[in-house]
C-alpha cells in the first residue's frame, strides 16, 4: 500500500463515559466518511475525573472479554470498516488499587491487533504550573517499543508522556516504524510550548509519519489540555491539525514519498553510536 487516508480525533472528555462515547462514536463516523482507514483516539478518551471511577471502569483487554468501552469501540471499527487505535482506556492490573493505561488497536473487523500498555508515567511538579502523580494509579508497563502492522504497514504506538523519550521512537523506526501513533493529554502548561516541536521532531529524526490524538479543553476545575491534534509527515510538515474544539484531523498518508526520502536521505544508516539491545545496525 503506497496511500493510506488516516485521522486523529480530539475530545476534552469530562465525567459522563457514555456521552465521551457517544461524540467519540460521533467523530469517528466522520471521519469514516472522508475515507480514513486509520483512526486515532486521543488518551482517555471515554473518562476524565476521579480515580474511583477509572478502576470502576477498567476492563479487561482480550478477545473473549470486551467491556462497555471496548466492546462498543469494536463494534465502531467493525461497522465502519477502518481500524481504531484507542489511545488510552484504563485496563484491569494484578494491583487492585491501580491499573494499566493501555492503548488498544481494533483491525477493521473488530479484532484485537495488539496492545501497548503506557511506560514512562507523569510523575511530575512544576511550581506554578500542573502537578500530577500517575505512578500513584496507574502500573508502568514494560520498557518494550510497541509494533505492529496496520494495512501491512509498520506502526508504533505510543502515549502521551512517552513523548519526551526519543529512544523510544528511534527503537520503533529501528524495527520498522513508517508510521508513529500517539493518544495524549498533554497539559496546557506544557503543551502551549512542547506539544508541536516535539512531535515534528519525533517525525523528522524518524522520518516517520506522526498521528497525534490529543485532548483539549478545560475537563474539570483542575485540569485542562493542550488540544492542537494534528498528523505529520516525515518531513516534518503539518498536514492537518484540529481546532480547539471536538474535532477531527484527516490527510492522505503518501508511504511511497516517505520511502524515497528514506532512500536519498539515509540518515538512520549513518548512524555512529546503538539505539539499543534491538538495534542490529
Amino acid at each position: 500500500m503506497n496511500t493510506l487516508i488516516a485521522a486523529v480525533v480530539q475530545i476534552c472528555a469530562r465525567q459522563d463515559i457514555d456521552d465521551n462515547l457517544a461524540r467519540c462514536a460521533e467523530l469517528v463516523t466522520r471521519a469514516a466518511a472522508r475515507g480514513a482507514k486509520l483512526i486515532v483516539l486521543p488518551e482517555n478518551f471515554a473518562y476524565i475525573g476521579s480515580l474511583k471511577t477509572k478502576l470502576q471502569c477498567a476492563e479487561t483487554v482480550d478477545q473473549a472479554s470486551s467491556g462497555p468501552i471496548l466492546g462498543l469501540m469494536r463494534a465502531l471499527a467493525k461497522r465502519l470498516g477502518c481500524t481504531l487505535i484507542l489511545g488510552g482506556l484504563p485496563e484491569r492490573s494484578p494491583d487492585p488499587a491501580r491499573f494499566y493505561n493501555t492503548a488498544v488497536v481494533v483491525d477493521d473487523k473488530g479484532t484485537i491487533e495488539s496492545s501497548y500498555r503506557k511506560m514512562h508515567l507523569f510523575d511530575i511538579a512544576i511550581p506554578g504550573g500542573a502537578e500530577y502523580r500517575e505512578s500513584a494509579y496507574v502500573v508502568a508497563g514494560p520498557a518494550e517499543p510497541h509494533l505492529t502492522k496496520v494495512y501491512d504497514i509498520p506502526l508504533g504506538v505510543s502515549t502521551c508522556y512517552d513523548l519526551r523519550f526519543p529512544e523510544l521512537y528511534r527503537r520503533q523506526r529501528i524495527n520498522g516504524a513508517e508510521i508513529l501513533a500517539l493518544g495524549a493529554a498533554f497539559t496546557m502548561h506544557t503543551g502551549r510550548d512542547h506539544w508541536i516541536p516535539l512531535l515534528r521532531a519525533r517525525a523528522i529524526e524518524n522520518q516517520a509519519f506522526v498521528l497525534a490524538a490529543g485532548q483539549w479543553g478545560r475537563h474539570n476545575a483542575s485540569r485542562e489540555s493542550y488540544g492542537r491534534s494534528c498528523i505529520i509527515d516525515g518531513w516534518g510538515t503539518l498536514l492537518a491539525c484540529c481546532a480547539d474544539q471536538d474535532d477531527i484531523a484527516v490527510a492522505e498518508l503518501d508511504l511511497g514519498t516517505l520511502r524515497r526520502q528514506r532512500e536519498q536521505l539515509p540518515c538512520i544508516g549513518h548512524r555512529r553510536l546503538s539505539s539499543g539491545p534491538d538495534d542490529d545496525r
